[in-house]
Order: structure tokens, then C-alpha cells, then sequence
């Protein structure tokens, strides 16, 4: 099905401007440098994590993305950075890729679009090499009632005009659901609206 104009055109610069926000870029911060050995990131977007990879640490990049037309805007930053990365077109479902073939999977602002997160994730373990690590950053689920309401009411028109973003999936469960543990999952609210700021960080683990 061809995308509309809409998502050609406004959606890649809409997006690209949220996900760059100054207190989501601090959050890209803390945790991107962490990535090493071989990586695989799902759903790179626009490249926002591009600059902040520590290229001492890293061997090879991998970067998934299903939206064509966020591609221009990821090889700039790719180029930006002075990185070499494969680009690849592809949904994280069903990843072509042979197991164990990375030690870090990175995703940041992935697990809200994905139209099966969980097969995503299991597919995302595979590919995860023994010991390795899958670094995440997700808004999501918040933990107050009243707030979550306010995600239920406002999902349908919220995913109409961001991509398909879902405000209320609740990320540890899916994690866990997958067979990672959680040693050091972190969460708080963001500045800005509640129904889009309460987020979820960490490095998850496979279960031994």
C-alpha cells in the first residue's frame, strides 16, 4: 500500500522533531554510549542516536527501519557522524539476520510503533549473542491511574498523526514476556504533557 502524503512529507519532520527534544535527547545520552561490540538498532528513524555512539566501543552498526521515508534523514546523520552502517528497510517481526549475531540490540522510541512488539522481541533475543545486551528507552504505560485514562482516551487520534504510536503499551511486561530480566529498569515522567512522558530505560538482560 503506498504511503500517503502526509506520511512523505510532514510525518518524517513531525517525528524528527519530537524524538529530537532536548530532554529526549538527554535520554539518548545516557544510554547509547553503552552500546558495544557488534550492534543491531531497531527502528533508527531519523539517526537521532547516531551522534551519540562511542566509536571506541563499537565494531559494527546494523541499523532497521521499515519507513523508507525516514531513511534520507538517517544517512545524514550517519554521514554527520562519521559512522559506517548498514541501512536496511526491514520491520523487526521477522529479522533476516543469523542468531547470535550481535552484543548489543539497541532501541529507543521502537517498542511504541512496532505492530507486534512482542514478535519483535523475541526475534531481537535471537539475534542477541550470549551475554549480550539489549539497551532500551520507551514512553510508555504511565503508573498513574488518571493518566492512564487520558492515554486510552486520546490513542486513537494520537495514533493517526504519529505513526502509529501507541501512548500506553506497558514495556517491562513485554520485555519479561520476551525472556529478558531487568536488572536495572528505571522509570519517571519527562517534562511535558504526562499522557506522553512516562518512560522506561535500561539494560535488559536474556534470563540465564
Amino acid at each position: 500500500m503506498s504511503s500517503s502524503w502526509y506520511e512523505r512529507h510532514i510525518l518524517p519532520r513531525a517525528l524528527d522533531y519530537a524524538c529530537g527534544l532536548p530532554m529526549v535527547g538527554r535520554q539518548r545520552e545516557l544510554l547509547v554510549p553503552q552500546a558495544e561490540g557488534r550492534v543491531l538498532e531497531v527502528g533508527v528513524g531519523t539517526g537521532l542516536n547516531m551522534r551519540y555512539y562511542d566509536k571506541s566501543r563499537v565494531s559494527s552498526i546494523t541499523a532497521l527501519d521499515p519507513a523508507l521515508e525516514l531513511h534520507p534523514l538517517a544517512r545524514e546523520r550517519i554521514a554527520q557522524a562519521g559512522l559506517e552502517v548498514e541501512l536496511l528497510g526491514l520491520s523487526a517481526e521477522q529479522i533476516p539476520l543469523p542468531d547470535a549475531s550481535f552484543d548489543t540490540v539497541l532501541i529507543t522510541y521502537t517498542l511504541c510503533t512496532i505492530p507486534d512488539p512482542l514478535a519483535a522481541l523475541h526475534e531481537m533475543r535471537r539475534v542477541l549473542a550470549p551475554g549480550g545486551q539489549l539497551l532500551y528507552c520507551e514512553h510508555g504505560r504511565a503508573p498513574d491511574a488518571s493518566v492512564r485514562r487520558w492515554q486510552e482516551r486520546l490513542q486513537p487520534l494520537w495514533g493517526k498523526f504519529s505513526g502509529g504510536c501507541h501512548l500506553g503499551r506497558d514495556i517491562p511486561a513485554l520485555l519479561q514476556a520476551a525472556g529478558f530480566a531487568l536488572p536495572d529498569l528505571q522509570t519517571r515522567y519527562l517534562p511535558g504533557p504526562r499522557p506522553m512522558t512516562f518512560h522506561y530505560w535500561g539494560a535488559a538482560r536474556v534470563w540465564p
